[in-house]
């Protein structure tokens, strides 16, 4: 079959590879759509960051060269044996964490905190860029009718938005501000909205990426314009409740942490490639605080709920539909040059 390999920075190379044979307790599936992850950005641009290159995944036991690809959906073709949960033609999206069960996390349920923690389509196991994934059963989740395969591409980053929701202090009626209006930036303004956010602010540089989140109902501002942390304060009498960094801009880590009130949260959601300097002061004098999330765990199921409601509709967030033939150029290129792209989909049947 096709698969989009890593085989190092810069080099990613649609390669023809054995197709996966279907094994006790695993589920085969076709891939349908997967979509490019910004994780998988940073992997071609500067990787290797979560793909092991040198020794293998201690989980997967797996090295580059690696199928990429995290964000599918697709459909079984066959079940392996001790498999109650899924049968030929179901529709299904993965959650595509690997997890060890026995360190300190895995024992109080923190699977995605997990200290050998990796991801399908990075540490190994297969990838949704290529023509099959075989996958636990336990990583796989339905899909109903109502949800298209374009819109289950989705799920997997609509769960890192909905998560980071989730774990932040934000209370229905709140006032936040996202810091970011890319995929994931967007996804969380959809998530608040879903979670009853009196007011969203946006504050994003790009003109379209800003247009998109005004559409999902944000209150768009661009920081070459206005001085943003006077502005939000000034529209919110004294700061938002909770700020989500959603760029992995060390300036912009400050920026979030500012537009705060006394005690309101600043949620990092972003991976940073660099380190981001912050004076405490800005933390202890209005007694705000900062967390952090990885990934999810435990909210598939709230997501594709909430798809069947009809929110995190594909409409307005996928701008590109590509063959894998096509993925490098039209796809990571193309993600990396054109502002304009949000979420860029990828079929291996195109």
């Amino acid at each position: 079959m096709q698969a989009l390999r890593w085989h190092g920075v810069k080099d990613l190379r649609v390669d023809t590879i054995e197709e996966p044979a279907v094994q006790e307790g695993k589920v085969k599936i076709k891939v349908q759509w997967c979509g490019i992850c910004g994780s998988d950005l940073h992997e071609y641009a500067a990787g290797p960051i979560f793909i092991s290159k040198d020794s293998p995944h201690p989980l997967t036991h797996e090295k580059a060269p690696v199928v990429m690809g995290h964000e599918f959906s697709g459909q079984v073709v066959e079940v392996g044996e001790g498999v109650t949960k899924f049968k030929e033609g179901d529709r299904v999206v993965v959650e595509p964490i690997f997890a060890c069960g026995k360190c300190t996390a895995c024992r109080q349920g923190k699977y995605n905190l997990c200290e050998k923690m990796g991801f399908l389509g990075l540490a190994g196991g297969g990838g949704g860029f290529s023509e099959y994934v075989s996958a636990d059963e336990h990583m796989v989740h339905k899909i109903p009718d109502s949800v298209s395969f374009e819109q289950g591409a989705l799920v997997e980053p609509s769960a890192v938005a909905l998560y980071a929701v989730r774990e932040s202090q934000f209370k229905v009626g709140d006032r936040a501000v996202v810091f970011g209006a890319g995929p994931i930036g967007l996804l969380v303004i959809e998530a608040l909205r879903a979670s009853g956010a009196a007011e969203i602010y946006a504050v994003e540089l790009s003109e379209e990426r800003r247009k998109t989140a005004e559409s999902l109902g944000a209150i768009g501002l661009n920081p070459a314009e206005v001085d943003v942390i006077k502005e939000i304060h000034r529209l919110t009498d004294g700061g938002a409740d909770v700020a989500y960094e959603v760029t992995g801009v060390p300036v912009v880590l400050t920026q979030a942490i500012e537009s705060t009130k006394l005690s309101g949260q600043i949620m990092i959601v972003s991976i940073f490639e660099r380190e981001a300097p912050i004076h405490p002061n800005q933390i202890v004098m209005q007694e705000r605080n900062i967390a952090g999330i990885i990934g999810y765990r435990n909210v598939f199921p709230a997501v594709i709920s909430l798809m069947n409601q009809g929110y995190f509709s594909p409409e307005k967030l996928v701008t590109k539909r590509i063959g894998l033939s096509e993925i490098v150029e039209e796809g990571f290129e193309a993600l990396m040059k054109e502002k304009n792209q949000v979420k860029i989909l990828v079929s291996p049947n195109k």
